[in-house]
């Protein structure tokens, strides 16, 4: 089996999420795609952050009726910050020895992956599949990682994959460009103009239902 896991504050979720997702399953041969929104995520900590009970309802209501998506509230579960390390654990510790896990994270907070919590660790734990974007040129892990933690992977360039003979491999993966962001969506929201086709409609229904970034 081979689960993608992807995290996030997902403040709101919409299109580009589950877009990128569903690309991901086809692109790596996954067999799901888990939905896992921060509970205390470590890098907003000056952030205000909506409520961890309406970012999850959303999160289910956007992955409806796609028996490749599902949800985990298991950030939520633990005290503390939610840190990626101890969600890649969980899953590991939690099911069979056989099981895969791709870690699901865009260009930009993998170009800062050695400011995350022991990820040094994580990268032998997991794969990480990296979305890239627009305009990307492979340069290596060299600009990412510590130079000898770079040179411990090996470019398999037919497969555009860094293995690690001593852990996880690392994908960058170009997915369909969706130019929306939650931040943007929030904006359009306090201004009172519309976000259809940015988000699923019955998560719009549910944001209006709870008058959820509107201004105050």
């Amino acid at each position: 089996m081979k689960w993608g896991l992807f995290g996030g504050t997902f403040d709101p979720v919409h299109f580009g999420h589950l877009r990128a997702a569903q690309e991901l399953i086809t692109l790596l041969n996954l067999d799901r795609v888990i939905f896992i929104p921060a509970a205390l995520p470590p890098h907003k900590t000056a952030c205000v952050i909506t409520p961890f009970k309406h970012r999850s309802q959303m999160i289910r209501l956007a992955i409806e009726g796609n028996d490749q998506f599902y949800f985990s509230d298991v950030e939520n579960l633990r005290p503390g910050k939610s840190y990626s390390m101890d969600t890649v654990q969980y899953f590991l510790d939690t099911h069979d020895k056989s099981l895969e896990l791709y870690f699901i994270t865009g260009q930009d907070a993998f170009d800062v992956i050695t400011t995350w919590y022991k990820w040094e660790k994580l990268l032998s734990l997991c794969h990480f599949a990296v979305m890239t974007r627009p305009g990307y040129e492979n340069k290596g892990l060299v600009h990412i990682l510590p130079p000898d933690i770079a040179a411990r992977f090996v470019y398999d360039q037919q497969n555009e994959i860094f293995k690690d003979p001593q852990g996880g491999s690392v994908f960058f993966r170009k997915t369909t460009f969706l130019d929306i962001s939650s931040s943007d969506i929030r904006e359009r929201i306090h201004q009172g103009q519309s976000i259809r086709y940015l988000v699923p409609d019955n998560v719009i229904g549910y944001m209006e239902a709870n008058k959820l970034y509107r201004a105050e």
